[in-house]
């Protein structure tokens, strides 16, 4: 494996890790942002209240996205399989 391949596997993986988390972070984002508006307009300043909503969202939305997830995680390891077999 010379320089341009490793570069080459190393973009891919970025790229897929961030196709990966992206829709998860982004909900978590706006729930996150609705939260703390929540919190703004009520003045209600409990921790708890910010946490466990993101937590329980980020976890149906693992759920909801698994099989995304799945895919895309297949492709890119059939890919590195791929880079494996001919390597000399």
């Amino acid at each position: 494996m010379n320089e341009q391949q490793a570069l080459e596997f190393g973009r891919e993986a970025i790229f897929t890790v961030l196709q990966i988390g992206t829709p998860i972070m982004l909900i978590a984002l706006v729930v996150g942002l609705t939260i703390a508006l929540f919190q703004a307009l009520t003045q209600i300043q409990e921790m708890t209240l910010t946490f466990v909503p993101k937590i329980l969202v980020i976890f149906l939305t693992l759920i909801l996205f698994l099989p995304y997830i799945l895919d895309k995680m297949q492709t890119f390891m059939l890919g590195v399989a791929d880079r494996i077999a001919t390597i000399s």
